[in-house]
C-alpha cells in the first residue's frame, strides 16, 4: 500500500488526471478498474475519478510494491532527479503559484534538446533545494517556465510552481491580458512613439522570419508598439509594447523599418553591431503588466513586475 498526499501544486485538477500523472505506466482502463474495486481511495472513500482534489487530500493506493514499481516507471534503485543550480539566480518575485525570475542573455528558457541545460533546469533546482518540490510532487507535476524568451534575449521569465498556476498563467499570456514590454537599442534616430502592424512569416527550415506589409494566408497578423526613450550618437532607447508575440517579432518587426536592434545577428547590421563589440541582440523583457486573472489568481491583477536593464544598455547609451 501506498499514500499519497496532494500538494498545493496538484489541486484543482481532477482525480484521474493525476492518477494518469503518477501511474503513468498503467492503462487507463486499469486505473478506473482499481477505482470501482476500491484499490485506490480518495480520503478513505470510494471514487471514481472525477473529483477535483484539494491540498491535504490522501489518496490510498493498494497495490503490491511490484506494482507501484512497474505502473510508475519506478525501480528498486531509481536515481533521484537532481537539478542544476546558477549561482546568483536574479528572483523578482515570489509565492505558493509562481516564480519570477530574470534571465541573463545567453541562456536558454527551456531545453531545445535532451542534453541541454535552460532557466527551466535552474528553476528547478532551485525550488529543490527550498523544499517546494520533492520526488513525490513531480510524479504528478514538474514546475515550468509559462513564457519563452529567445536565447540572447534577457529579461522577466514566469515560472508557475502549480498546476492551477500554469494554466491561469496560459490563459492569461493567450488572452493577451498580461501586457509585456520591453528595452532594446536600436540603429538610428525614432523621434515619435508609434504602433506599426505587418504579417509575420516563418521559414521553419532557417528558423528565420520575414515582415508584410500586406495579408498573406500563410503569415502571421502582428502588431508592435514602441516609444523613444533616449537618442544618442545615431542609436535609440526605445520601449516596446510586445501587442502580439510571435516569433522574433521585436527583432523583424523593427528592422523591416529600418531601426534593427544592435546586436542582433539574424536581423542587425553586423558593422554596427561589431563597432560595439556586442555579443547578443540588446533586447530585454523589463516589464510585466499583470491583469485578467479569475478565482483565486486575482490577486496579481493590477501588479507590475519590472527587470532592471543590463548593464551594457546603460554603458552604450552613455557612450560618446
Amino acid at each position: 500500500m501506498r499514500q499519497l498526499t496532494v500538494h498545493k501544486n496538484d489541486e484543482n485538477q481532477r482525480l484521474d488526471k493525476y492518477l494518469k500523472k503518477y501511474l503513468k505506466e498503467a492503462p487507463g482502463s486499469f486505473i478506473y478498474k482499481m477505482l470501482r474495486k476500491k484499490n485506490i481511495v480518495l480520503n478513505g472513500k470510494k471514487a471514481d475519478g472525477t473529483e477535483k482534489l484539494c491540498a491535504g487530500d490522501e489518496i490510498k493506493l493498494f497495490f503490491a510494491e511490484e506494482t507501484l514499481q512497474k505502473f510508475t516507471g519506478e525501480t528498486a534503485n531509481s536515481d533521484v532527479h537532481r537539478f542544476p543550480t546558477m549561482k546568483n539566480l536574479d528572483i523578482l518575485f515570489e509565492d505558493e503559484d509562481i516564480l519570477i525570475l530574470n534571465k541573463p542573455a545567453g541562456e536558454l528558457s527551456q531545453k531545445a534538446e535532451a542534453k541541454d541545460v535552460s532557466m527551466n533546469e535552474y528553476a528547478l533546482g532551485y525550488l529543490q533545494k527550498t523544499g517546494a518540490i520533492t520526488e513525490e510532487s513531480l510524479k504528478v507535476f514538474k514546475p515550468s517556465v509559462c513564457n519563452r524568451l529567445d536565447r540572447n534575449t534577457s529579461g522577466i521569465l514566469v515560472v508557475a510552481k502549480t498546476y492551477q498556476a500554469a494554466r491561469e498563467f496560459g490563459e492569461a499570456l493567450q488572452k493577451r491580458t498580461v501586457r509585456k514590454f520591453y528595452r532594446c537599442i536600436v540603429k538610428g534616430e525614432v523621434k515619435k512613439s508609434e504602433t506599426i502592424d505587418g504579417y509575420l512569416w516563418k521559414d521553419e527550415k532557417t528558423n528565420k522570419v520575414q515582415i508584410f506589409k500586406e495579408k498573406r494566408e500563410d503569415a502571421s497578423e502582428i502588431h508592435t508598439a514602441y516609444r523613444p526613450m533616449k537618442c544618442e550618437n545615431g542609436l535609440t532607447l526605445l520601449e516596446v509594447h510586445l501587442i502580439t508575440g510571435r516569433t522574433h517579432q521585436i527583432r523583424a518587426h523593427l528592422s523591416s523599418i529600418g531601426h534593427p536592434i544592435l546586436g542582433d545577428p539574424k536581423y542587425g547590421d553586423k558593422r554596427l553591431s561589431e563597432k560595439y563589440k556586442v555579443k547578443y541582440q540588446l533586447l530585454h523583457a523589463c516589464r510585466l503588466e499583470l491583469d485578467g486573472f479569475t478565482g483565486d489568481f486575482t490577486k496579481y491583477n493590477g501588479n507590475i513586475i519590472s527587470a532592471k536593464v543590463p548593464k551594457t544598455f546603460e554603458k552604450i547609451m552613455k557612450e560618446d
